[in-house]
Formats: C-alpha cells, sequence, structure tokens
C-alpha cells in the first residue's frame, strides 16, 4: 500500500490515500507526497488500447488496497471517457492534445477521477465536503463540472477578476448543481493564498474543507497517465515515413510542459518516476519566471514573484505551490538537471502561434503556444536530438481573442462553449481577504 506524508513533516507521519485526497492539505499546511513510488512494468501498460485501459492498470498499482478493482476501473472508464490524441507535427516533434474533455482543457483529466473518487469514500463515511478551489483559469471549471452534481460535495470557487478570458469565466460562472463561484478582487496568487489560510484558520476548523487544485495528491495521480498514454502512442508510430516499427518503450522522450502551478510538471515527473524513460522535462513558463529562475540558478528556492497578467493566463501563477512537492521529492540538484526551464514573453507567445500555424496549419491556444516555444529554445541551446511531446493544454476556441490577433481569424467555435452561453449564471465579487471569504463559508 502507497501511504502518504507531508512536505513539512519531519517525522514523515504517513496517511493512507483516502485521508489525503479527501483533506487536500495536510494539517501543517504541507502538501502529500507518497512514500514510495510503484514501479509499474512496461508490459502493465504500453500495449493498452485505451487511456481509461492504462488508468485502470496503473492506478490499480497505487490504489488497489484502498478500493476494489472493480470499483476503480468503473470510476476510472466512468472519467476518462474521452480521446487524448498525439499529432505529429514534424519528425521529433508531437503535441498531446489534452483539450477533449467537456470543459476543454487538461484539467479534465483530474478534476474528473477525483470527483469520482471523492465520492465513492464520501459515500462509505457518511460524510461531506467543501471543495474550495482557486483558479487561474482552467482548474475552476474543470472541477465545476467534474463535481457538480456529486452526492455530498459543495464547490467554491474562487478566480481573479478580470484576469481570465470571456469563455473561461463564462465556464466559471455558469449555474451548476453545488458550485458557487465568486470573483476575487485580485490576483491568482491572492485566490490560491486565501485557500490556504482556510484551511488552516481554526474558525474555519469545523468545516470539512477540502480541496481540489493540484495541491491535491488526488489530482496529480490522473494527469501523470497522459504521459504515459503519450508514450503508448509514440511507441506504436513509424521511425519514419516509409514505415518500420515503433520508437520502443525503451526509448527516452523530452516531454515540454506549459507551467504555472507546476502540478502538470510533478504529474509527468511522478509518470517518469514510476518507470517511463523521460530523458528531460522542458518548463515553459511565461512571463511569471520564478521557476525558470530557480533553475538557472539565478534565485533560491522559495523567492517568488509577484504574479503578472499574461495571454496565458492559466499560467499566471508568481507562487507555484508544487515547487514545494517538486523541491521535497527530488532536491535542488536532481531537478536542475532533469528540468530545463524558460520564460516566454506574450510578444513570442503570439509569434509562435503564427509560426507554428504557417508552417504546419496547427493552430495552437496561447499556453500550447508558450509550450511550442520553449521546446524550439531547448533544441536550439542544447541540440539534444532526442524526440519531444509538447502539451497542449486548452482548445484554441477558449481565446479567440488571442488566435485572432496572433493569425488573423477566428478559431472554429465549439458547441460545448455556445451552450454555455445559453445558460444562466450566477456570481459575487469579494475582497481579496481570508475574511470576506470566511463570512461566505461561515
Amino acid at each position: 500500500m502507497v501511504r502518504y506524508y507531508s512536505t513539512r513533516d519531519p517525522h514523515k507521519n504517513l496517511v493512507r490515500f483516502e485521508e489525503a485526497l479527501l483533506k487536500g492539505l495536510a494539517s501543517d499546511g504541507g502538501l502529500y507526497i507518497p512514500e514510495r513510488i510503484p514501479q509499474i512494468e512496461p508490459n502493465a501498460w504500453i500495449k493498452a488500447s485505451s487511456l481509461a485501459e492504462l488508468g485502470v492498470a496503473v492506478l490499480g498499482a497505487w490504489l488497489r488496497e484502498d478500493l476494489p478493482p472493480a470499483d476503480l476501473e468503473a470510476i476510472v472508464r466512468d472519467a476518462l471517457n474521452f480521446p487524448c490524441p498525439l499529432v505529429k507535427l514534424s519528425d521529433d516533434l508531437y503535441v498531446l492534445e489534452l483539450f477533449h474533455g467537456p470543459t476543454l482543457s487538461f484539467k479534465d483529466f483530474g478534476a474528473r477521477t477525483m470527483a469520482r473518487l471523492m465520492q465513492y469514500f464520501l459515500r462509505q463515511r457518511s460524510e461531506r465536503r467543501i471543495i474550495l478551489v482557486a483558479t487561474s483559469g482552467d482548474t475552476g471549471s474543470a472541477v465545476a463540472d467534474g463535481f457538480a452534481g456529486q452526492e455530498n460535495i459543495e464547490v467554491v470557487l474562487l478566480y481573479p477578476k478580470g484576469k481570465v478570458s470571456e469563455v473561461q469565466e463564462r465556464q466559471l460562472i455558469t449555474q451548476r448543481p453545488g458550485v458557487r463561484s465568486f470573483a476575487v478582487e485580485g490576483t491568482f496568487d491572492d485566490c490560491q493564498r486565501m485557500v490556504k489560510e482556510a484551511f488552516v484558520d481554526p474558525e474555519l476548523a469545523h468545516l470539512p474543507l477540502s480541496s481540489a487544485n493540484s495541491i491535491n495528491i488526488g489530482r496529480l495521480l490522473p494527469q501523470a497517465l497522459y504521459y504515459l498514454w503519450a508514450a503508448c502512442q509514440i511507441n506504436s508510430l513509424p521511425l519514419s515515413p516509409t514505415g518500420g516499427e515503433g520508437r520502443g518503450v525503451g526509448v527516452d522522450i523530452n516531454f515540454c510542459v506549459p507551467s504555472g502551478n507546476l502540478g502538470n510538471l510533478m504529474a509527468g515527473i511522478l509518470a517518469a518516476l514510476m518507470g517511463q524513460p523521460v530523458h528531460r522535462f522542458i518548463a515553459a513558463h511565461n512571463d511569471n519566471h520564478f521557476f525558470p529562475d530557480f533553475l538557472q540558478g539565478k534565485v533560491e528556492a522559495y523567492q517568488f514573484h509577484p504574479t503578472i497578467a499574461t495571454l496565458s493566463n492559466a499560467m499566471d501563477v508568481g507562487s507555484p505551490s508544487n515547487f514545494e512537492r517538486l523541491y521535497t521529492l527530488l532536491g535542488p540538484e536532481k531537478l536542475r538537471a532533469w528540468v530545463w526551464g524558460t520564460a516566454v514573453s506574450n510578444e513570442a507567445t503570439l509569434e509562435r502561434m503564427k509560426k507554428t500555424y504557417e508552417a504546419t496549419g496547427y493552430m495552437a491556444c496561447p499556453h500550447t503556444a508558450v509550450g511550442l516555444e520553449a521546446q524550439a529554445r531547448y533544441r536550439q541551446q542544447t541540440a539534444d536530438p532526442t524526440p519531444i511531446i509538447s502539451l497542449a493544454c486548452a482548445h484554441p476556441a477558449k481565446f479567440p481573442e488571442a488566435i485572432l490577433n496572433a493569425l488573423g481569424q477566428e478559431p472554429t467555435k465549439e458547441e460545448m462553449l455556445e451552450i454555455l452561453y445559453s445558460r444562466p449564471t450566477l456570481v459575487q465579487t469579494i475582497k481579496p481577504t481570508l475574511e470576506a471569504l470566511k463570512a461566505q463559508l461561515l
């Protein structure tokens, strides 16, 4: 059985997955990390015919003693019921499209699986939870959609007012059963701080609070699955247009990860520690550049920056929570050796969107474009020939203004987004303080 302990607990007191999932944040304010990483044999996942099939096999190694295999399989197959295709842009560059879920972003993988796992355990315990979520764009809508209507669960969303796209905001404030949305007059860091303070506030201790951000280990385990699924797909591709066998499971891959709160990168690290060969991770940041600065030795650990608003707003995080997990799990030397990082400006993001479309016909959202620019810089600076899979995080239809600005045309409209505009909305504006949040929770 895999147990978990807080990043801030020197004694490493261990808890079961169920407790880590339902609490979200440890009592001392730390983040849960596993005491050990299960090693997944390639034959357990490399020939999987679907992401759900892979998920059953891999999550089974983590959770087999936490819930019966048949129950886990039902949860995974219900949650991960959408495609996750690998698209080839050039001989050694691919994008893994993570935006085919119901809210058109990669957050659907973790949110849907986590919601169903939480409901399962809450039913067993006859308990309820209030899911407190800070979002810089896509997390909130994925959580709202994934958790809406789940038994014994209420969702409270905090997002920075005026700092998400119009489409993202519509997704956040559309009325859903059991979901309340609050526009915070501040930044994402304010929202995240308010959530963390609420978890450790004595006056709120009687409330059954939990999280669905990437501070929750239950969000990260499902996200690790698509790294493995990418390897399944690249393994089946021919090495050249003339055919031939796939690259093989033992061949290294580089992953380029558009990054903000570093949860996506943390999930990739978990996949690699399970046994997936990964030569290098490329952390692609926008102007919120603490982590690239840390990797390059320009700043020390935890010397965070104030948040800067950018086109890739879901990555606008000045104080990334999952840095604490990465730093605790790997340490500074291994982290700097394994992860290469860069910061991409708005101008470079728009230029990469344009170059990519002109060269390949591929329309990338701003977040995906940050990754594509980062991998191009990495290739130029290192001459590393290892194949790169760059994560495509959100559907371009969610960012019509940025697409129009970069390409001179708007993306094709998506039915799932158009339907939102026919539904009622509900949102309340609050100050960026714990007291304002407490007034709502109490």
